[in-house]
């Protein structure tokens, strides 16, 4: 089936294991972490950790929460996926094709553009589905997609999105969760939870000599716009300003550490047990760099960081819903392909959108 004239629309995530067996759960974490902007370490070293120790004793326990996890359906990040793929094709309309696409397993990034190649789309918008813009996410993504559309005969017009924590829709969608949330209790404190990065990483992104965390933690400007920590702290001003929450009623803090060198800090397990500590007694949580539930939100801040607050004397520990397909989320998906399609332009009420490059 050919669609000349069409416009392809590309949506990246993460990915998942194929099942929860142990076995698909290895080859899902060595696919994973021998990335080498995940693991940004010598290929060696890489290949040794990842293969001798890290997915041998990981998978086994691993599979057991993915097993928890799992839905009749399947992994709920792939479920989501499809959902919202499905729901923005029907949004864009027929002069589009929406697909999703894994950066991990399948469907994988390769298996998907050959598709687009195949239908004979020569215009391409690509959107990882990560709200804030690190190298070991959206970085991956748009490098597997370039190394692959870079050897087609007629490459494609290609567009992609870099960020979008700062899109209005996107903003509201994670606030309408949280005032459904609010407005059934009310709360203590607040704790905007996003996943964690090796501090080296942030180092290796800083072109200006700015990377500092009290920087980035007070403002985002043109000097830190591509730094990770300072869009996280962003997207906690602009959802908390959305949610009227005074800065002293949250924190910011960073999960799912891997390894022993330090990562970017408050680490959220600390944050918790402190909160609990001080005599916080009631916390809600949001995960705002992932836009559907998986394992490190449903898990780890629903659960762990649940039972980790209640060991330490809180009582309540709740977690907002993720996007996942809901319709203010797939109207924000809408108007980032057409601005990055250059059809619209998207304004907020600080300042003009900067997450499109073309």
């Amino acid at each position: 089936m050919y669609n000349l004239g069409k416009t392809g629309v590309l949506l990246i995530n993460q990915g998942t294991p194929d099942s929860p067996a142990v076995t698909d759960v290895r080859k899902y974490l060595r696919e994973f972490l021998m990335d080498a902007r995940v693991m940004d370490i010598p290929y060696l070293n890489r290949w040794l950790l990842v293969n001798l120790i890290i997915a041998p004793t990981r998978a086994p326990k691993s599979a057991k929460v993915y097993q928890e996890l799992w839905t009749p359906q399947g992994s709920p990040l792939k479920v989501y996926g499809y959902e919202v793929a499905q729901q923005l094709q029907e949004s864009l309309g027929h002069k589009y094709v929406v697909k999703l696409g894994m950066r991990y397993q399948s469907p994988s990034i390769p298996d998907v553009l050959a598709e687009f190649k195949q239908q004979g789309i020569t215009k391409l918008v690509v959107i990882p589905l990560y709200p804030q813009y690190a190298s070991a996410t959206t970085g991956s993504a748009l490098q597997q997609v370039a190394e692959v559309v870079g050897n087609w005969q007629v490459a494609p017009e290609l567009h992609t999105v870099q960020n979008f924590l700062s899109h209005p829709k996107f903003l509201e969608a994670f606030a309408e969760n949280g005032r459904r949330q609010l407005a059934q209790e009310e709360y203590d404190h607040v704790v905007f939870t996003y996943h964690g990065l090796p501090e080296r990483q942030l180092h290796k992104n800083d072109h200006v000599a700015n990377c500092h965390a009290a920087n980035c933690t007070q403002a985002y400007n043109s000097l830190n716009q591509h730094c990770y920590r300072a869009q996280c702290y962003e997207t906690s001003r602009l959802l908390a300003e959305q949610l009227g929450i005074a800065p002293a009623d949250y924190t910011v803090a960073f999960q799912s550490r891997l390894g022993n060198a330090p990562w970017i800090k408050p680490y959220t397990e600390d944050v918790v047990e402190q909160l609990a500590k001080r005599g916080v007694k009631k916390v809600l949580a949001f995960a705002p760099s992932f836009i559907a539930d998986c394992l490190e939100t449903t898990v780890e801040v629903g659960r762990e960081y649940r039972e980790l607050f209640e060991e330490h004397g809180g009582e309540t520990w709740h977690l907002v819903e993720s996007l996942n397909s809901s319709p203010l989320w797939i109207e924000c998906l809408h108007d980032l392909v057409l601005a990055a399609a250059g059809t619209a332009k998207i304004e907020t009420e600080k300042h003009t959108y900067l997450g499109l490059t073309a």
